[in-house]
């Protein structure tokens, strides 16, 4: 009995003990380390960016590229001379940090032609060049080794038949085609 009542007591004071010295918030004193937005951390399954979104189309303009691709390397930092009068920091060194951007040369292998819908845009065509080079072809497969690489072989073919009759664009009727029907 006297055991009891003293295994009782000693449970009741370690609980008020715990309380004094109970955690204020759990965020507080072991908060997390790093975003879950960068969850799963694992290699990408799709190394080519993409771009999200284009500037508005000019009509005007002739076509040319708007947008260009650029992936992000690393980061350091710069020190660099403030110039703004009125400022604690004018003609002052400060350090910044900056990001470095990768731009590899961008190579043109097709276009397509969109026509305005009622949903928004859609494929009407698209016109590849004649030939592509095992380096762009690479980047349709996910296993590039183990496949047949088959990628644009019977558009190959056409294309070079249509050479071989003499036409000097083979696909003349694509482009034409674009050019009447498609906004974009």
């Amino acid at each position: 009995l006297f055991r009891s009542i003293l295994a009782q007591d000693t449970c009741s004071l370690v609980h008020r003990l715990r309380l004094l010295h109970a955690m204020s918030h759990r965020k507080f004193e072991r908060p997390r380390h790093g975003s879950l937005g960068f969850l799963p951390r694992k290699r990408t399954r799709h190394h080519a960016g993409k771009i999200k979104s284009f500037p508005k189309d000019d009509e005007s303009k002739p076509p040319h590229l708007t947008a260009f691709m650029s992936y992000k390397a690393g980061m350091t930092h710069i020190v660099r001379d403030v110039d703004k009068p009125g400022s604690k920091l004018h003609k002052k060194e400060v350090v910044e940090p900056v990001t470095i951007l990768e731009s590899p040369p961008m190579v043109v292998v097709g276009f397509v032609g969109y026509v305005e819908t009622p949903r928004g845009l859609r494929a009407l065509t698209s016109v590849w060049a004649g030939h592509l080079s095992d380096e762009c072809k690479r980047r349709f497969y996910k296993s590039w080794h183990t496949s047949k690489k088959k990628a644009f072989t019977k558009y190959q073919k056409r294309w070079s038949e249509a050479s071989k009759d003499g036409k000097e664009n083979p696909m003349a009727a694509e482009v034409e085609r674009a050019k009447k029907y498609c906004q974009v």
